[in-house]
């Protein structure tokens, strides 16, 4: 199991083998089309859409920040910039870094693409939720709790869009066809 959702494939047949008769063509087939690796499911998608990696990034930053409210008070500062700031700019930071990370660790037949957007939107639910201290003055836990659950709950119904999808069913329907096309020849050598 990879880090992002996956896609459905759609099965490989070799030409090679499927050149030579019917009867291997079909065998072929039958063998590929059961082993077509299938897409995330509902619950494997709503845990790869959370971006764990990313969360525990702002889950430090954020506590450092909190200190510094903390040691400072309302009108804290870092540098000269206001604490509430560099909390802003480091959440657009974990917000870039989402669609980064998900490039970084894609694999072959992995959705990133859908997988950064649905991740990037799902990190300020998060960090609404972890009390990031951009959110201080709206924290509401009750709320953070039914966003989150919401958010993901929805998300999991986001699955990626099969590229060949025509081209995987077309080649079931021929799969299909060829072990039925071979019964008769069975009955016919069964029946000499």
């Amino acid at each position: 199991m990879g880090r992002l959702v996956r896609k459905p494939q759609p099965p490989q047949v070799n030409a090679e083998t499927a050149e030579h008769d019917d009867h291997h063509r079909s065998n072929a087939v039958a063998s590929q089309v059961a082993n077509i690796e299938h897409a995330d499911g509902y619950l494997e998608r709503m845990a790869k859409y959370v971006p764990a990696e990313i969360i525990a990034f702002s889950m430090l930053v954020n506590a450092i920040l909190e200190q510094a409210m903390k040691a400072g008070g309302a009108n804290a500062t870092m540098a000269g910039v206001p604490v509430p700031i560099i909390a802003a700019g480091a959440l657009i930071v974990g917000c870039i870094l989402t669609p980064l990370f998900c490039w970084y660790v894609r694999q072959e037949g992995d959705a990133w693409v859908l997988n950064a957007v649905v991740s990037t939107v799902a990190l300020p639910f998060w960090a609404y939720l972890m009390g990031a201290v951009v959110f201080a003055n709206y924290h509401d836990g009750n709320l953070a709790v039914i966003l989150v659950l919401t958010f993901t709950a929805v998300s999991g119904l986001v699955a990626p869009w099969p590229k060949q999808r025509e081209r995987c069913a077309q080649e079931q329907e021929r799969a299909a066809h060829a072990v039925l096309s071979e019964t008769p020849r069975l009955f016919n050598a069964l029946a000499s």
